[in-house]
């Protein structure tokens, strides 16, 4: 009976050491993050913990509604220049449209 207690407990803690990881690395600016995270089995990641509700944790923001949105600076569709999301500021409104449309 000792021996199934010490298992259970043993894996509880490893349980709880892998999913603050992985949370902790879910918390890194999305390179980071990527970096970190492709040396993880998905299988542990995304069936064995709770990610789905972990990453959203960890990514929400402390933007409200109205707020100013958060200065950045990104490549454009063909990588020649770099564009900065202030350097509107002031202008016409901008919309920002993150996917594919293929």
């Amino acid at each position: 009976m000792k021996w199934i207690l010490r298992g259970v407990l043993t894996l509880a803690v490893v349980y709880a050491i892998v999913a603050g990881g992985v949370l902790l690395a879910m918390m890194q600016p999305p390179e980071r993050f990527g970096q970190i995270i492709k040396h993880v089995p998905a299988p542990i990641v995304w069936g064995a913990l709770p990610a789905k509700r972990m990453w959203l944790w960890a990514r929400t923001g402390g933007l409200s509604a109205g707020d100013p949105a958060p200065d950045f600076t990104l490549p454009t569709h063909d990588h020649r220049e770099r564009v900065t999301l202030s350097s509107f500021r002031g202008s016409s409104p901008v919309v920002l449209v993150f996917g594919r449309y293929t």
